[in-house]
């Protein structure tokens, strides 16, 4: 089965990119387009997360903003990985509800780890969330309905990974030969959550001229 993974490309030198792809597109021309895995590491994943969800601070504000000091609510440091065949994000949850007197911020705040599990579909050349359950660890507070009501609400809305722009960047990008490629018909046939990878199994056609 041909597998491609997508990860740091952009850090490859010109010549393996172009080395690559060549090889690619070799294995791909010889391969029924229905064994093709394409294989997206979750740190890829997760620089879509944080570039699409997070601030430049690296916080998903549910409550508040950067400029309120004594009353907030955020989301920060997400980890992608698998669980029970489903992606699954690891976060951390701050939360506090203050007054400010005299400078001072008085009243209580709360930090805990949050769980988030979801599963992947694909939706007009996008990898989105849908079922999106959101674990606090048992608690039932004030703070752990509002970090669930908004990542329930949220993250099927704002998460698009797209899926067909990287499976164009790979496979029509120049080998530096006489050749050309395009992609055509392409399309998602199914996902598979994996420990290291989210595993999303291809069909298309790739006309070379």
């Amino acid at each position: 089965m041909l597998v491609a993974r997508l990860a740091n490309i952009e850090k490859m030198d010109l010549h393996r990119a172009q080395y690559s792809a060549a090889c690619f597109l070799l294995s791909t021309a010889l391969l029924p387009a229905a064994g093709v895995e394409l294989q997206i590491e979750y740190p890829a994943m997760r620089r879509v997360l944080e570039q699409q969800l997070l601030d430049a601070s690296g916080r998903m504000y549910v409550q508040g903003s950067p400029a309120s000091k004594c009353a907030y609510a955020f989301v920060s440091a997400p980890e992608l990985g698998a669980s029970d065949g489903r992606l699954e994000i690891r976060a951390r949850f701050h939360g506090r509800s203050a007054s400010n007197v005299f400078g001072f911020c008085l009243g209580l705040g709360d930090a805990f780890e949050i769980r988030i599990q979801a599963a992947p579909v694909f939706d007009a050349g996008m990898v989105r969330l849908k079922d999106v359950k959101v674990d606090t660890g048992g608690r039932d507070s004030f703070y752990a309905r509002k970090v669930r009501q908004s990542m329930e609400e949220n993250l099927p809305k704002k998460f698009a990974y797209n899926i067909n722009e990287e499976a164009r960047r790979l496979l029509e990008q120049s080998t530096g030969g006489p050749f050309r490629q395009q992609l055509k018909d392409f399309r998602v046939v199914g996902f598979e959550p994996r420990r290291e990878a989210l595993v999303v199994r291809l069909e298309f056609t790739l006309v070379v001229r």
